[in-house]
């Protein structure tokens, strides 16, 4: 598996231009089997964490905003860590050998257990995502035009991966199996190991750095990407255990990373780029309160509607996790019908772009939160709200995701100057972690439920979700007055050379 056997192009990705490079089609499997143990974790860590391993609501939270925050900060560091030293190919092996180990330790039903099983989940996790995204975007030429569909097929197959770990992990929560579902976790991530080998010839790198060193460079890297892949696993226990100040860290990093990229923007020439990245600053201000709220998906709101929503629809018990399970089908079913109704609108005169995408996505959510209080306000007499206004909201926050997912990552070619697009790429990642820790104290400003009833935990609820609900509202209402200003700063042009007048 750590053989320099990489080679420097698929012939085949030419010789077919018809079919999909082989490769693709792996891909999409190895996709499907590597998300199911992820979305496991996030739809039940909050849940096992109070129930099975008597933490309070609070360290339970506190937890589960350090897990996203590590998961979506170690997507950057893994694409380095692929291209430099492991190979995008024995990193994705080796982080699904750690998620396999570490689902495993997990099911052993231990405090202790619980974080050396995360810190090696979400070392697998957190740098494998990006390895997945590289081996296949390796497989096309630059203008080659079957990468969109490729993407679309792979995004379908993550979606489907989330549909089956958020189904398998409402089955077994509904018992309170947990040991045999973080076992169904680890088959998962074992079938996305056994695929990769299968088809371990084809998924060789195609062209990265490690490809342009002599062997003994090779062996070298290959040793020190080990290494470091050894030396997070404690580092990220360690900070799991101490969640508080990890939070802590995650914010100030992040507010360092931002007032940095503010004195990089003051700074850049030309003027028109600079424009571009004060646009990016402000939107990415806007996309943080989108993400803390949509975060808390598995957190405070997974536990109201644990307690406080009537599960019972049409006779049948429905488990939390399959809640999640609305976000995946709008997602999958709701992105083409929302890509198609754009396209009849801007045929038809309508400006829709970034900045009104981004306003609309915070309307979204935020109507997604206020819906709760109303169906607070009409629950019955034991406090138990109908699923309808869980199920409303969360269709209006998958709506939003719509909104802003699909074009935060694009918008980043379009505004960032070549030379900075990685570092660029990176900040965005950091707004979802930082999100997601910020996701972790809201929630923990929820009432807790231990021991209390949804009569009397209601009021609280509709507090927090009518603050949250009015404030992205009110984000989203300065979006709009600045959607001018943001407009003109992206569509900046570069100034066009004049022409010397003769004479």
């Amino acid at each position: 598996m750590l053989k320099n056997t990489e080679v420097s192009l698929n012939s085949s990705t030419k010789a077919q231009p018809q079919e999909s490079p082989a490769g693709a089609g792996a891909l999409f499997f190895i996709q499907i089997f590597a998300t199911l143990g992820f979305a496991v974790l996030y739809s039940t860590l909050v849940l096992y964490a109070t129930k099975r391993l008597g933490f309070s609501e609070a360290q339970a939270n506190a937890t589960m905003g350090v897990f996203g925050a590590f998961n979506y900060g170690l997507h950057l560091f893994g694409g380095y860590l692929g291209g430099r030293f492991l190979s995008n190919r024995n990193l994705f092996v080796l982080g699904m050998v750690l998620q396999v180990i570490g689902c495993w330790v997990l099911s052993g039903e231990s405090a202790e257990g619980l974080y050396w099983g995360l810190a090696m989940f979400l070392t697998g996790s957190g740098l494998n995502v990006t390895c997945i995204n590289m081996m296949l975007t390796q497989r096309f030429a630059p203008d080659d035009h079957r990468r969109e569909g490729a993407f679309l097929w792979n995004y379908a197959g993550m979606n489907l991966g989330f549909f089956i770990g958020f189904t398998g992990a409402g089955y077994f929560q509904l018992g309170e199996h947990y040991q045999a579902l973080f076992l169904f976790a680890t088959l998962g991530n074992a079938v996305a190991i056994v695929i990769s080998l299968l088809r371990w010839k084809i998924l060789a790198d195609i062209d990265t750095p490690l490809l342009h060193v002599n062997p003994r460079q090779f062996r070298l890297r290959m040793l020190i990407g080990l290494a470091v892949l050894v030396a997070l696993v404690p580092v990220i226990r360690v900070m799991l255990t101490h969640a508080d100040f990890t939070g802590s860290f995650v914010i100030a990093l992040g507010c360092l990373i931002f007032l940095l990229m503010c004195f990089i923007t003051l700074r850049h020439r030309p003027h028109h780029e600079r424009r571009r990245m004060t646009a990016y600053l402000l939107l990415a201000m806007g996309s943080l309160v989108f993400w803390m709220l949509y975060q808390l998906a598995p957190m405070g709101l997974m536990l109201f509607v644990e307690h406080n929503i009537n599960l019972n629809v049409w006779g049948i018990r429905v488990a939390p996790q399959w809640v999640q399970n609305i976000n995946t089908l709008v997602i999958v079913i709701g992105g083409p019908l929302l890509a198609l109704g754009f396209n009849r609108l801007r045929q038809r005169g309508w400006r829709i772009d970034i900045p009104l995408q981004f306003a609309g996505s915070l309307f979204c959510i935020g109507l997604g939160m206020l819906v709760l209080p109303l169906g607070i306000m009409l629950a019955g007499g034991d406090g138990m709200v109908a699923f309808k206004w869980i199920f409303i909201s969360y269709v209006l926050q998958s709506i939003g995701e719509l909104l802003i997912s699909p074009i935060g990552y694009a918008m980043i070619g379009k505004l960032a100057p070549a030379r900075y697009q990685g570092v660029m790429m990176g900040c965005w990642m950091m707004v979802t972690g930082v999100a997601s820790v910020l996701a972790g104290y809201v929630s923990a400003l929820m009432p807790e439920n231990s021991g209390s009833s949804a009569l009397l935990t209601n009021p609280g609820y509709s507090h927090i979700f009518s603050l949250l609900g009015w404030g992205a509202a009110a984000v989203g209402l300065v979006m709009l007055f600045l959607m001018p200003l943001l407009r003109r700063l992206i569509q900046s042009a570069a100034p066009q050379a004049q022409a010397r007048p003769a004479g």
